[in-house]
C-alpha cells in the first residue's frame, strides 16, 4: 500500500499536546499506522517518516531512528529472522498486541464506565456467585452460609421472646444469590476484496472493532466468550492475537460458509445465550460446492446464493441465535437483501458508515445483555 493510499483511509492530525514526551507522541501515531499496515513494521515506519517530513514530528534531538531504538528497548518490537533466513526484520510483540486492543477500545468506546467483572444477573435466584441483597425465608436446600444471623436472631427473639430464647427453621432468613449467565458471541468479519475497493479502507475499522470487542469482553465480562472468524471464499476462525495482522484477499463473499462455521462454533458452547455479529460491506457472491469447487457470481444478487443465506438465517433462528448484521454499504439492493435476511432470522440490521461502526456494535452488545440479563 502506498502512502497516498494511507491518506485516503487515515485522518491525521499533528499532536498538539506538549505534556507528552517525543516517544509518547510518536507512539500514538505508530499504533494507528501499525494497525493500518496489518502489523507490517517496515511499512508503518515508512509512513511515519513521510508524516515526519510533512508535519515535522521530530527534530535533531529525537529522530525516527531514536524512536525505533526506544521501541526495541521498551519491548514493543523485536528483531525477527525472515522465513528465508536472509536478514532480520522487525515485528511487534505480544505487549504491543495487547496495547493495540486497549487503543482500539479507547478509540471506539472511550466513554465506557467499568463495573464489576462479569456481573450479569438474571431474574432467577439460586446458587450463584454474587449476593443479591434480597432477603427471604429459609427453604430446604438453601446454602447455610447464606443465612443472615442478625435477621434470624431478631426473628427468634420476636417469636420466642428473650427469656425463652430459641431459634427454629421458621426464624431463619437467607440472602439470595443471583445465577450467573454468560453470553457467547461470534464476530464474523468479511475479508473479501471489496473491503478495500472504491478508495475506502473498510477492513481497518472492522479490525479495530474486533480488537476493541475482545478487550471489552475480557476486562468487563470475563465470563463471556468471544470467538472471531473471517470469511471470503471460505471461512476460518482466527485468534485475538491474529487481529492486528488481518488482511483482505482476492476473495468473493461466502456468507453461507461464515454462518455455517459460526453456528457450528456456537453449538459447542454450553451457554444458553448466543449471538452472531456480522460485519460485511458486500453481497454474498460465493458458495462452496460438494465437490470442493466454488460457485461464484459477482453480478447482482444471485438467487441460489441468496436462498442459501436465507436458509442459514432460518436455521439460526431455530437454534435461538440472533444475527446482527452491520452493513457498511449503501446499495439499495444490498439493503433489501439484508432486510429480508434479518426478517427471516428475526435478528437486527444496522446500515452504517465507517465512522460509527464500533459505537453501534458496542451499543448493541450492551442492549442485548440488558435485554437478556435484566
Amino acid at each position: 500500500m502506498k502512502f497516498s493510499d494511507l491518506r485516503t483511509g487515515l485522518l491525521f492530525q499533528k499532536p498538539k499536546s506538549n505534556s507528552q514526551s517525543p516517544f509518547e507522541r510518536l507512539f500514538e501515531i505508530f499504533k494507528e499506522l501499525i494497525t493500518h499496515t496489518s502489523g507490517d513494521f517496515d511499512e508503518a515506519i515508512e509512513w511515519l517518516r513521510e508524516l515526519d517530513k510533512e508535519y515535522e514530528l521530530t527534530d535533531e534531538n529525537y529522530t525516527i531512528d531514536d524512536f525505533i531504538e526506544d521501541l526495541l528497548d521498551k519491548g514493543y518490537v523485536k528483531a525477527e529472522i525472515k522465513p528465508d533466513g536472509s536478514e532480520k526484520s522487525m515485528g511487534i510483540t505480544a505487549k504491543t498486541e495487547k496495547i493495540l486492543r486497549e487503543f482500539a477500545l479507547k478509540q471506539i468506546f472511550g466513554k465506557l464506565k467499568r463495573s464489576g467483572l462479569g456481573n450479569h444477573n438474571t431474574k432467577y435466584h439460586g446458587i450463584g456467585d454474587e449476593i443479591s441483597g434480597e432477603l427471604t425465608n429459609f427453604q430446604f436446600g438453601d446454602p447455610i452460609e447464606n443465612i443472615v444471623l442478625t435477621e434470624s436472631i431478631k426473628n427468634a427473639q420476636i417469636n420466642a421472646g428473650i427469656d425463652d430464647f430459641q431459634i427454629s427453621e421458621k426464624d431463619l432468613v437467607v440472602e439470595k444469590n443471583h445465577h450467573k449467565s454468560q453470553m457467547s458471541t461470534i464476530l464474523m468479519i468479511d475479508i473479501s476484496h471489496s473491503m478495500i475497493l472504491y478508495g475506502e479502507d473498510r477492513i481497518t475499522p472492522a479490525k479495530k472493532v474486533a480488537m476493541a470487542l475482545a478487550e471489552f469482553i475480557t476486562t468487563r465480562y470475563p465470563k463471556d466468550t468471544l470467538d472471531i472468524l473471517v470469511f471470503g471464499n471460505d471461512a476460518r476462525p482466527i485468534s485475538v492475537k491474529e487481529l492486528p495482522y488481518l488482511k483482505v484477499g482476492p476473495y468473493h463473499t461466502n456468507t453461507v460458509a461464515g454462518l455455517e462455521l459460526a453456528m457450528d462454533m456456537l453449538r459447542r458452547k454450553r451457554n444458553t445465550n448466543k449471538q452472531i455479529f456480522m460485519i460485511t460491506d458486500g453481497k454474498p457472491s460465493c458458495l462452496k460446492m460438494q465437490d470442493g469447487s466454488y460457485y461464484k457470481n459477482s453480478v447482482g444478487l444471485d438467487r441460489d446464493i441468496v436462498e442459501k443465506c436465507y436458509i442459514m438465517a432460518l436455521q439460526a433462528k431455530k437454534l435461538k441465535i440472533p444475527i446482527t448484521t452491520f452493513m457498511i454499504a449503501s446499495d439499495p439492493h444490498l439493503k433489501q437483501f439484508v432486510q429480508e435476511f434479518t426478517k427471516v432470522n428475526q435478528g437486527k440490521a444496522f446500515f452504517t458508515g465507517l465512522n460509527n461502526l464500533g459505537e453501534m456494535i458496542f451499543e448493541d452488545y450492551e442492549k442485548n445483555r440488558k435485554k437478556r440479563f435484566g
